[in-house]
C-alpha cells in the first residue's frame, strides 16, 4: 500500500520525524476512512507520485498540521510550483496556508497573480486542535494560533479525553473546594498538600527527601505564587534551591549535552537525549516566552502541561529537571491566577500513583527521538552524540499525552488527593476528640494512635497495644477501634470536613 500525504513526504524527501500516530495509505476503500491507525484514502483521491506540493495540500486537508514535516518539506519545493498552483487557485484555503509556512520557514517571498481575497483562516482548525491567540498575516490572510510561536510550537489534539477533562472545570471546583473548608481545616490541607507533593516529587526521582531538602522544595513552591516571570537567572535560582548536591549546581542553561540512561553500559543504556545545547538554548527562550504569556492566552492546566513537558523535554540543566518541571506546572497555574490563597494542587501525589502512565507520556517523545542521535561509548562514562536528526524534531512537538496527563493528574490531585485527605483529617479529629473527652491520655500518644488506627482500618495492631502498654490503657485502644470504625463505615457526607 502506497503512503499518501505526511507518509509519501516523509519516504520521498527522506526527512527527519517522529513517527506519526495515523498515516495516511492508499487502500481498497471507496471513501476516505479512518481503520484502526491508519487514514485509508481511495486511489483516486491520492495525488500523484512526484506532486510533492499535491500531498503537503492532501496532508493539510486531511491530516491537520504537523509542522515538524511542513518545516522540512515545504523548503524542498521550489517556488515556482507554488506559483503555477496560485494561477489556478488564488485563494484556496489549503495552498495558502502552506504558501504562509513556506514564506515563513524560508524567508523567501512567493509571487501572489493577485492579493489574497476572502476572510482570514486559522492554520490550526479549532474543532480538531487546542488552540492559542490568533496572530493575523495580512498577505495570506491566515491566523497563527498555535501553542507557541513558528520558532517553537506545540499541538494539542481535542480528543474525547482532553474534551472531557476540559469540561470539568478542575481549577474552579479546586478553589471551591478549599474554599468550603473551615479556615483550620483549610490551612492544615494545603500544609498536607505542600509536604506531600514534596515527598512525592523526589519519591517520582527514586530519591528520598530528607528534613533540609524537605523545607527547600516547599520554600520553593511557595515561590509559585510570587507569579514571577520565567528567565533564565530565575530558573538558575529555581535549580540551585531543588538539588542538594553542590557539584550539580548550575550557572546557566547547559553548555554541555546530557542525557538519560537506563543504567545500562556504554550507548544502548542511552535512552534520550535532549537536542543539543544551542538548539536547547534557543528553545528554551520560546518556552520561556510562551510561559509568560500563556497566563491570558490559554487554558491554564493547558498551559501547564505544555511548560511542564516541554521543560523536561529540552532539559536544560544538567541535574534537577524533573523536579523543576512538576514544580512549573505549580508556576504555570499561579501566573494565571488560578491557584490563590496558598492553594497547591498536589500532582506529583497523583504522579507517583500513576508512574507508569508519567513514564508513558514522556516516553512517547524521547523514545523516538533518541533514534537521531548517533551515540559512541569511547571507554568508561565517556560517550559521543552526534544529532543526524533535523532540528525541527524538538522546535514541533506533539503535546496531547502530557496534556492529557497532566489535566488528569489535576482532576485526581483535587478529587481523591484533596479529598481524601481532609476527609481522614476530619475522622482523625472526632475520634480524637470523643476519645479524649472520655480518657486522660498523652497528646501525643493519642494522635499517634489514632493516626494509625485510622490507616490501619479501624484496627490498632497488637503491635502498637504493645508498643504504648505501659503508658495506654487497654480501654483506649478499644475505644479509639470502635470509634474509628464508626468513622470509616460512615457516608462521606456524614463525615464531611465542614460538618
Amino acid at each position: 500500500m502506497s503512503a499518501v500525504g505526511y507518509g509519501y513526504l516523509l519516504d520521498a524527501l527522506k526527512l527527519a520525524a517522529l513517527p506519526l500516530r495515523c498515516p495516511a495509505q492508499v487502500r481498497p476503500v471507496t471513501r476516505l476512512t479512518r481503520i484502526g491507525d491508519t487514514l485509508s484514502v481511495p486511489q483516486a483521491m491520492a495525488p500523484a507520485e512526484g506532486d510533492h506540493l499535491g500531498h503537503v495540500l492532501f496532508a493539510i486537508k486531511h491530516e491537520g498540521i504537523n509542522l515538524s514535516v511542513l518545516a522540512q518539506a515545504l523548503p524542498e519545493i521550489p517556488v515556482a510550483v507554488f506559483e503555477a498552483a496560485l494561477a489556478s487557485a488564488p485563494n484556496g484555503i489549503y495552498l495558502r496556508k502552506a504558501c504562509f509556512l513556506r514564506e515563513a520557514f524560508t524567508g523567501v517571498q512567493i509571487a501572489q497573480p493577485k492579493p489574497v481575497a476572502g476572510k482570514f483562516i486559522p492554520l490550526f482548525d479549532p474543532e480538531r486542535y487546542v488552540t492559542g491567540p490568533a496572530r493575523r498575516n495580512s498577505r495570506w490572510r491566515v491566523e497563527f494560533n498555535g501553542i507557541g510561536s513558528l520558532n517553537y510550537c506545540a499541538t494539542v489534539e481535542r480528543t474525547a479525553e482532553i474534551e472531557e477533562l476540559l469540561g470539568h472545570d478542575i481549577l474552579g471546583r479546586a478553589r471551591a473546594f478549599i474554599q468550603s473548608l473551615p479556615p483550620v481545616m483549610m490551612d492544615r490541607a494545603i500544609n498536607w498538600a505542600y509536604l506531600h507533593e514534596t515527598r512525592d516529587s523526589f519519591a517520582i526521582e527514586r530519591e528520598a527527601a530528607s528534613e533540609e531538602k524537605s523545607r527547600r522544595f516547599i520554600r520553593l513552591l511557595r515561590q509559585a505564587h510570587d507569579r514571577r516571570p520565567l528567565s533564565e537567572d530565575y530558573l538558575v535560582g529555581l535549580q540551585n534551591a531543588a538539588v542538594s548536591n553542590p557539584l550539580d549546581l548550575a550557572a546557566a542553561f547547559r553548555h554541555e549535552q546530557n542525557y538519560l540512561s537506563n543504567g545500562s553500559r556504554g550507548a544502548a543504556g542511552v535512552t534520550y537525549v535532549p537536542p543539543p545545547p544551542e538548539l536547547c538554548r534557543e528553545l528554551m527562550d520560546e518556552l520561556m516566552a510562551f510561559a509568560n504569556d500563556a497566563a491570558s492566552a490559554i487554558d491554564p492546566l493547558v498551559a501547564a502541561g505544555v511548560v511542564s513537558f516541554g521543560f523536561v523535554l529540552l532539559h536544560p540543566f544538567m541535574d534537577g529537571n524533573g523536579r523543576l518541571s512538576r514544580f512549573l506546572v505549580h508556576h504555570s497555574l499561579c501566573r494565571a491566577g488560578a491557584l490563590e490563597n496558598g492553594l497547591l494542587l498536589p500532582v506529583s501525589v497523583a504522579m507517583k500513583r500513576e508512574e507508569k502512565r508519567y513514564l508513558d507520556a514522556l516516553q512517547d517523545f524521547s523514545r523516538a527521538a533518541r533514534e537521531f542521535w548517533e551515540v559512541r561509548w569511547l571507554d568508561a562514562e565517556n560517550l559521543t552524540f552526534e544529532f543526524v536528526g533535523h532540528p525541527a524534531i524538538y522546535r514541533y512537538w506533539d503535546a496531547t499525552l502530557g496534556v492529557a496527563f497532566t489535566l488528569e493528574m489535576a482532576r485526581r490531585a483535587l478529587e481523591v488527593e484533596l479529598h481524601e485527605e481532609t476527609l481522614f483529617l476530619a475522622r482523625y479529629d472526632a475520634v480524637y476528640r470523643a476519645v479524649d473527652e472520655r480518657y486522660d491520655v498523652r497528646g501525643s500518644d493519642l494522635a499517634n494512635l489514632v493516626m494509625m488506627c485510622l490507616s490501619n482500618n479501624g484496627v490498632v495492631s497488637q503491635n502498637r497495644r504493645r508498643q504504648f502498654q505501659y503508658t495506654v490503657p487497654e480501654a483506649v485502644f478499644d475505644c479509639i477501634e470502635q470509634l474509628a470504625r464508626e468513622q470509616l463505615a460512615a457516608q462521606d457526607g456524614e463525615s464531611s470536613p465542614s460538618a
